[in-house]
């Protein structure tokens, strides 16, 4: 993986092309992950921090999906929404300045380093508990004018318009965004994605773990290569993590100082 001095390279290159630096890898990836290697070929990689594979099948809007029956949900007062937009007030696109200025005196910005691999990441602290984190490449340090462009968490108090959360099982989810394809690179710590046959927005992706574990919640076909892509789940399958991303029209990073 690359060093933080070469993220800082690479960084620059990709502001001064007006192009931000995770949706540059989270483009790169879902390329990879909408050509997935052959038989013969196990060159393929993604990012386990970038969206997952993209079966080919149409999107539709979250008000097209049903929801998920009250009596099956956790469902707390403190629920909030996550949407392609943001998770909770926080919007990609906004600056770390504009939230911390919606939520004045109402939270702690806690930086958590390293986060995952490449990645740090601001925690969103209330009452002590993380709400959910802002991600940015590791060893480069956001300033209060840099844009949020990627924003992810595993708070149950959390959900989707459809009522998906982190601790969703992913036959509930199923049900309610259609048939799940899962997938996986093993070059890139083996992170798990799911896509749904109707997923909500090609800028959000769910995060799977088999009960909340480290292991996989898909049951792959053997011998499993560096990308891998099954139908089949565990029925201890579950989401862990929603990811929001900034999409094509996400403000330019500004220059840095």
């Amino acid at each position: 993986m690359s060093v933080p001095l070469e993220l800082k390279r690479v960084e620059l290159i990709m502001r001064q092309l007006k192009i931000p630096l995770i949706m540059f890898v989270c483009c790169l990836l879902v390329s990879c992950e909408n050509n997935p290697p052959n038989p013969t070929d196990t060159s393929s990689v993604s990012s386990p921090d970038a969206p997952s594979a993209q079966p080919s099948s149409p999107d539709t809007s979250p008000g097209e999906s049903p929801t998920i029956d009250p009596s099956k949900s956790t469902q707390s007062a403190q629920t909030q929404r996550i949407s392609a937009k943001g998770i909770g007030v926080a919007q990609v696109g906004m600056t770390l300045g504009e939230l911390k200025e919606l939520l004045a005196d109402q939270a702690e910005f806690q930086v958590t380093s390293p986060f995952m691999v490449d990645f740090d990441a601001i925690a969103i602290v209330q009452e002590g508990k993380p709400q959910y984190y802002i991600l940015y490449p590791a060893g480069i340090p956001m300033s209060d004018d840099d844009i949020i462009e990627a924003l992810v968490t595993d708070n149950p108090n959390y959900q989707t318009a459809e009522g998906v959360r982190p601790g969703t099982p992913l036959k509930q989810a199923e049900e309610v965004y259609g048939e799940a394809t899962l997938t996986y690179h093993t070059v890139n710590e083996s992170r798990e994605y799911v896509k749904f046959a109707q997923h909500p927005s090609p800028d959000m992706t769910f995060r799977l773990g088999a009960a909340n574990d480290d292991s996989l919640a898909g049951v792959y076909p053997s011998p499993q290569k560096e990308f891998n892509q099954t139908k089949e789940y565990k029925d201890t399958a579950t989401i862990r993590f929603v990811e929001v991303y900034c999409s094509k029209d996400c403000p330019v990073q500004p220059l840095p100082n």
